[in-house]
C-alpha cells in the first residue's frame, strides 16, 4: 500500500513532466489498477514493455524528487500547518506568550521550507 501512495505522490508532483504516452500507461497501472497484460493490450506494447515503462517512469520521477524535494517540502509544510491548527484549537491551555512563541516557531519553520 505504501508503494502505491508513494507512486501517487510522485505522479501528482511530477507526472506532467512525463510524455503523454508515459502518463497514460502510468495512470492505467497506478490509478486504474489495470494488469500489465490489460495495459499492454490497450497500448499495443508487450507486457515487459509496460513493466519497464512503469519502472522507468517511477525512477525518473524519483530522480526529480531527489533533486527538487517538492514532496518532502510539501509534507513538512503540511505537518507544520497541522501543528498550527492543533495549537489554535487547544490555545486555552497555554499562556498568550507561550502561544505566540509556538506560532512564531512553527511559522518560521514554514517560511524556512518555502525559502529553501
Amino acid at each position: 500500500m505504501k508503494k502505491i501512495v508513494e507512486q501517487g505522490l510522485l505522479y501528482d508532483f511530477y507526472g506532467e513532466l512525463l510524455t503523454e504516452h508515459q502518463r497514460k500507461v502510468y495512470e492505467a497501472a497506478v490509478y486504474d489498477d489495470l494488469s500489465l497484460t490489460e495495459i499492454a493490450d490497450e497500448h499495443g506494447i508487450s507486457k515487459q514493455g509496460v513493466h519497464d515503462l512503469i519502472k522507468r517512469c517511477t525512477k525518473t520521477m524519483q530522480g526529480y524528487e531527489d533533486r527538487l524535494h517538492m514532496i518532502r517540502r510539501f509534507e513538512a509544510i503540511k505537518e507544520n500547518a497541522e501543528q498550527l491548527q492543533k495549537l489554535s484549537k487547544g490555545s486555552t491551555d497555554i499562556s498568550d506568550i507561550e502561544f505566540r512563541n509556538k506560532v512564531n516557531t512553527i511559522s518560521s519553520n514554514i517560511l524556512e521550507e518555502l525559502n529553501s
